[in-house]
């Protein structure tokens, strides 16, 4: 059986290869930092008229080199492409490079300076370090949730208390549960701490222990289990990434393997025939 590679998997070896490259992942990153630069250009009224046309043609070579970099990945699947369509970053890539050329939605402005602002996105799947960071976010979500559950409770609780003491004094921060839910939220940065201090000490001597308490709980306790639980995600998120590097590859395909031995197979016959026929010599004894 013959085991010359065929055209394609040439192809798909070349692909694999480019994309390994490190100065292809650099000139993937150069083309977004590029794109984020002529839409951050594209917002001065100076720019867009003077050059509005080098605008139009610079949005269709980036298209191009993100298309060319696409139909690259692609082919580095080859002969089995639909290997492709399992990695979620190669679909939001064929979601943002193709979805410009959908009708209706290249007619829609909003939407289309959307799409191309999400190309800035594309940037975490060229290094590794900020897909951490992306996995830290997404695992750190649930305990989000929690915190901004116990946040909640106790900007409720503290604003209730606030009403009571506060409300009559001054309306506008303390005259409603909302209200007083704002207020505390905006103080989350101690910004103007020591105003406050003053204008509740003026109400009440408490006020002082009202404000002190809740800089303690919300402000400091608050904060710092929000970072403890963000860098608990990207330390899970880092593990992952290394067990992700250093796991063993991905046994051969069966039918690669059937061939392999078929073509082994093929050898020792080969063989065996060649050492049955050295061995099947006529002997003509000297019987005469």
């Amino acid at each position: 059986m013959d085991s010359t590679p065929t055209p394609v998997s040439r192809l798909a070896a070349a692909c694999r290869a480019l994309v390994a490259a490190p100065w292809f992942n650099a000139a993937s990153f150069v083309v977004i930092l590029l794109n984020a630069l002529t839409l951050g250009l594209e917002t001065y009224h100076g720019f867009v008229r003077s050059a509005g046309a080098v605008f139009h043609v610079l949005e269709y070579v980036f298209l191009a080199c993100f298309s060319v970099e696409l139909l690259v990945r692609f082919c580095a699947h080859l002969p089995r492409p639909g290997r492709f369509f399992r990695d979620r970053w190669n679909l939001f890539d064929l979601a943002i490079v193709l979805a410009p050329l959908i009708p209706g939605v290249r007619e829609n402005v909003t939407l289309l300076r959307l799409l191309r602002l999400a190309r800035i996105v594309r940037a975490f799947r060229l290094f590794p370090s900020l897909r951490v960071i992306l996995v830290g976010i997404r695992r750190s979500l649930p305990g989000l949730a929690s915190f901004l559950l116990i946040t909640l409770l106790v900007l409720y609780g503290y604003a209730m208390l606030g009403w009571m003491v506060f409300g009559h004094a001054y309306p506008e921060q303390y005259g409603t549960v909302g209200q007083a839910m704002l207020t505390l939220f905006l103080l989350l940065s101690l910004d103007g701490i020591t105003d406050t201090l003053q204008a509740g000490r003026a109400v009440t001597e408490w006020g002082i222990l009202y404000y002190l308490s809740y800089m303690i709980a919300a402000s400091y306790l608050l904060t710092n289990l929000l970072v403890g639980v963000v860098l608990n995600a990207l330390q899970e998120a880092q593990e992952v990434e290394k067990e992700a590097a250093a796991a063993p590859p991905a046994p051969a395909p069966r039918s690669n393997i059937e061939e392999r031995i078929a073509v082994l197979r093929a050898a020792l016959d080969d063989l065996e025939r060649e050492v049955a026929g050295a061995d099947a010599v006529p002997v003509e004894a000297g019987v005469r």
